[in-house]
């Protein structure tokens, strides 16, 4: 009696018809609420495309403009509030841009990415940090330090960033720049630069 139990229970989850409906059904709840974002942006061009599952937060804070694409995973905080402190971020992503999958793109002051900007998987860009290094709110434990900016981050026109890159603070990435693998941005790159490095450092210039 069991073993006929069991072996209805597999037909069951196995049958070909079953896993269509729900592969079907899941499908739709990720159209809807893919549909629901797009509709909370405060601009988001054509042939711009977000693939579930996503994590975006203010959207109406974020512009996106046309054919944008972005792996599984990417998550946008445009961050108005934290530990009773307010703020006014801006994100916003040109045309012909491509995010690969598990991006993180954090603000509380402006991110500006321009068009045909390259991003591979793994990338973090953020233009805060939690408190500051000079030990002024040392006696708060990490979460509860007020969000503090040194600036926006620009990347400029045709920059191509490379798996597991750490953009930080107050950096403007030129034209044409190419940003190594892993590495940790801290400060301006040239246009027509290849950086790579902990702290990123410039590797080649293009002609």
């Amino acid at each position: 009696m069991k073993l006929g139990k069991l072996t209805f229970l597999r037909k069951l989850l196995f049958n070909k018809y079953l896993l269509k409906i729900i592969k079907s059904y899941i499908n739709a709840v990720h159209e809807n609420e893919i549909r629901r974002i797009r509709q909370s942006f405060q601009s988001i061009g054509s042939v711009s495309f977000i693939n579930y599952p996503c994590t975006v937060t203010n959207p109406q804070n974020i512009s996106i403009g046309k054919n944008f694409h972005s792996g599984h995973h990417l998550r946008l905080d445009a961050i108005t509030e934290h530990a009773g402190n307010i703020y006014n971020p801006i994100i916003v992503i040109g045309d012909y841009v491509s995010m690969e999958s598990n991006c993180h793109i954090g603000s509380i002051n402006k991110i500006h990415i321009g068009n045909n900007v390259l991003i591979a998987s793994n990338v973090f860009i953020s233009d805060h940090l939690h408190g500051d290094t000079n030990g002024t709110y040392n006696n708060l434990i990490p979460f509860n330090r007020p969000l503090v900016s040194k600036g926006p981050i620009i990347i400029e026109d045709n920059v191509w960033i490379g798996e597991g890159v750490c953009i930080l603070a107050g950096v403007n990435i030129g034209m044409n720049s190419i940003i190594g693998a892993n590495a940790v941005v801290t400060k301006d790159v040239p246009i027509n630069s290849v950086v790579g490095g902990i702290p990123a450092r410039i590797i080649k210039t293009l002609k």
